[in-house]
């Protein structure tokens, strides 16, 4: 007799409430055999925050690297037009628009009178009286000049774009709404919600080279009812079903149908996207061709995930990559790079010729709401001498971009000759950095290391000319009334001297009065310029009195990380200021902790440098050349030079007794290969600390020790020694940087040891006469590449057979 454990009655019961979980999995013992072993039970192996990685994969730590994309928006036009989101069919040549709601339609010309059309019209006034327009698409062969309308009635119109005239018709030769019309070399395709294909193709008995509404008999083509996704790409009629998918959970993937429409009696390839994904890839929302990238196609989905599919394959799926933590839901390539609109509003570009991909450029297109389509006007090409691309999102309004993003190409050749027109002088910066562990100041007092610590770091580096304290855990983070107190008083406005906050508790304002009097006791003078505080993060900067006049745009703010960005146990303090024509921020930051939450603390670096409006923007022409990646100082990453420090919490992968025996026989490199954060930055890429640079790790580890003394942690926990405390930066120019020192000190009164770092660096200042003269120089320059880039692009649509 065989036992079953669990009993397995699943087939029996009737599912509670709404849920459809599978039964539990159950497992067959016979007489005889033995017994499973028990479950082991979680034993942490670090503080009592630690254990095994809580959820997945955090997506963003997963995604393409964002951290230098530029932020500008690569703006051709943006007429003020309304074009309702879902009701709308538009379609662009040059500067002439056609946006067709319901039975109205109204033609623009952009460069001309964008608030008055050039002619409106009314489907009533076309012979079929209330046909709603559903589906628009220029005719072939007509460069622009002649649209096919499908109406809602089953109806296809040809309509002149100059004057708005009735050039042919066929009445009601769809049985059910016209969902979509497409070109094709000298073809026309139109599908209603039925699956009923018309095939317009030319022939001798026509008399007409192209497709003509009125004189060419249509063939029929069937494929699947009510698609959803439907386009055509390569020329194969690509389309896919939301409920149509291929396995189950979390591993379900849509199911794609192909339709080879030019052939006659072909019949459709059924292919699924790739099936042994991990991941649940969401409904296909989009397509598209890539001009650097021929023999591939590209599909959007939900859930963020763009597949990509060989044509010589089959198609086939060879590959899925996630790029967004939200839909994609629309996808044009564009050049050498995919455009990806989301529910953000944001544009992203990728440049997916390496892997990972690398988002070269993202903005904010449509206020924050849903981009709801991009497409590329290959009209614009000769029309205008340009690469026009169109977005729709749900904020109504249409955008015009350059799709060869010629303003990035003028920046990053500007870069290129940045000594032409800029000045440049070094400055010292001193970053110290210490988890204090809730030690009062007043305790460094009975050992010479921690009499002298402040004084020793103070003076590691010649007469700095930035000093950055930034401190962890002044108070107790176990002491619910200190932290609450904190919450409620803590991070209030600073006076104009940058004395702290009167309602701020004693913990911080003993540390800053200390901090104060060690500084005045240099030989230089100095002025404090920030100070914050975030439930036991503390930062306090000074500027040499002889700097202070240089600085402008002086900002400091805090990001809260803590309970999914409720609660400031964990975060960050953040400060900026422009220095001549240098922008520069320091973050100090308190990280998750546990032996194991590496992903944790990916998502918190990854929040903190990808947070909106941290800062005031500046849209001045004389600020923005301080800013990169054409931001305007509102988001870290925007300045040009980066300093993070703070008890970043990333540990030592290996045996306490292996890790304590490195220490004592000084083999510290042999530790390296196991520390999170630099196997994170080496392995993992995706991970936003990858474009930061860390000087060697000389010291040895600074956490864990038992207070006042030099023994690792002896607790009953034994906590793995690490190096949680560091300093690291990130420079536009890397060669704008350079470290003098990474060091530790002795100071004792907490459970870590503090470190700082002191670097060189070389600050700039614009001659703005200087700059317009070379501007203009690398502006026609552009233009001698504008016209191979064009002539590239204007070659991919003519073999796309759509020009």
């Amino acid at each position: 007799m065989n036992i079953a454990i669990p009993t397995d009655f699943a087939s029996d019961r009737k599912p509670l409430g709404s849920s459809k979980l599978p039964p539990p999995p159950t497992r067959t013992i016979a007489p005889g055999d033995k017994l499973p072993p028990a479950r082991r039970t979680h034993t942490p192996s670090s503080d009592e925050e630690s254990g095994m990685e809580e959820g997945g994969d955090d997506p963003r730590t997963l995604l393409p690297d964002a951290s230098r994309a530029s932020r500008r928006p690569p703006i051709l036009r943006t007429p003020k037009m309304h074009v309702p989101a879902y009701a709308a069919q538009i379609l662009v040549a040059g500067t002439r628009v056609l946006v067709a709601t319901h039975h109205h339609l109204r033609c623009f010309d952009v460069a001309r009178h964008v608030d008055v059309p050039i002619w409106v019209g009314d489907t009533k006034d076309m012979g079929v009286r209330d046909a709603k327009v559903t589906a628009l698409e220029f005719r072939s062969g007509s460069a622009g000049s002649v649209v096919w309308a499908g109406t809602k009635e089953g109806h296809l119109i040809e309509i002149s774009m100059d004057s708005g005239e009735v050039t042919g018709s066929k009445f009601g030769v769809h049985a059910g709404v016209v969902t979509h019309i497409f070109r094709y070399g000298n073809a026309m395709i139109s599908v209603d919600e039925s699956g009923k294909v018309l095939v317009f193709e030319p022939t001798t008995a026509s008399g007409s080279e192209v497709a003509s509404l009125t004189y060419t008999a249509p063939r029929v083509y069937r494929i699947a009812e009510k698609q959803e996704f439907v386009k055509l790409l390569g020329g194969f009629l690509w389309t896919s079903l939301r409920s149509d998918t291929n396995g189950s959970g979390p591993t379900t993937v849509p199911i794609v149908r192909i339709y080879d429409v030019f052939t006659p009696g072909s019949i459709s390839r059924t292919v699924s996207v790739l099936p042994n994904t991990t991941h649940h890839v969401g409904a296909v929302t989009s397509g598209t061709l890539l001009q650097s990238h021929a023999g591939f196609a590209y599909l959007g989905h939900e859930g963020g995930f763009i597949s990509i599919w060989n044509l010589a394959a089959g198609p086939e799926c060879t590959d899925v990559v996630k790029v967004s933590s939200s839909d994609v839901l629309s996808l044009e390539g564009v050049g050498t790079r995919l455009w990806a609109g989301g529910r953000t509003g944001v544009i992203s570009a990728y440049d997916i010729s390496s892997r990972p991909w690398v988002v070269t450029n993202a903005w904010n297109a449509h206020s924050g709401l849903p981009v709801m389509r991009i497409f590329v006007d290959p009209w614009s090409i000769e029309k205008e001498e340009k690469l026009s691309v169109v977005s729709v999102g749900r904020d109504e309004q249409m955008r015009f971009w350059d799709g060869l993003l010629g303003i990035d190409w003028i920046g990053n050749e500007l870069l290129k000759r940045e000594r032409e027109f800029s000045t440049f002088r070094t400055i010292n910066v001193l970053v110290i950095s210490w988890n204090v562990d809730a030690a009062k100041p007043e305790a460094l007092s009975d050992d010479l290391a921690n009499l002298t610590f402040l004084n020793d770091a103070l003076t590691s580096v010649s007469a700095p000319d930035i000093i950055s304290f930034g401190f962890q855990e002044l108070i107790d983070l176990e002491s619910r009334k200190m932290a609450a107190k904190t919450v409620l008083l803590g991070g209030k406005k600073k006076n104009e001297e940058g004395k702290i906050s009167e309602k701020v508790t004693s913990s911080y304002r003993r540390w800053h009065d200390r901090l104060v009097k060690e500084v005045r006791a240099l030989a230089e003078g100095y002025t404090v310029i920030h100070t914050e505080s975030l439930v036991g993060l503390f930062t306090c900067m000074f500027v040499k009195n002889s700097e202070k006049a240089a600085l402008k745009n002086v900002a400091i703010t805090t990001i809260k990380r803590g309970m999914g960005g409720r609660y400031g146990n964990k975060g960050g303090i953040v400060a900026r200021f422009v220095i001549g024509d240098s922008s520069i921020c320091f973050i100090n930051c308190h990280l998750a902790a546990g032996q194991h939450h590496v992903r944790q603390r990916n998502a918190d670096v990854t929040a903190m440098l990808e947070e909106k409006s941290v800062f005031p923007s500046s849209d001045a022409i004389e600020e923005s050349l301080a800013y990169v990646g054409g931001g305007d100082g509102s988001m870290v990453l925007d300045h040009e030079i980066v300093f993070l420090n703070g008890d970043l919490n990333y540990r030592i992968d290996q045996r306490r007794d292996a890790v304590i025996a490195s220490i004592q026989s000084g083999d510290l490199e042999a530790l390296h290969t196991h520390d999170q954060l630099l196997k994170e930055m080496k392995h993992n890429r995706g991970f936003r600390l990858r474009s930061f640079h860390e000087g060697p790790l000389t010291f040895t580890p600074t956490y864990k020790y038992d207070r006042r003394s030099n023994e690792f942690d002896t607790s009953e926990k034994k906590r793995v020694p690490a190096w949680c405390d560091r300093v690291l930066w990130r420079s536009r120019d890397p060669e704008r940087v350079k470290q003098l020192h990474y060091k530790r000190y002795e100071a004792n009164v907490s459970d870590h040891r503090p470190v700082s770092a002191a670097f060189a660096m070389t600050v700039k200042t614009v001659r703005l006469d200087a700059w317009a003269k070379e501007r203009a120089v690398v502006e026609e320059d552009w233009l001698g590449t504008l016209v191979e880039l064009l002539a590239d692009a204007r070659q991919f649509y003519v073999e796309q057979a759509l020009i």
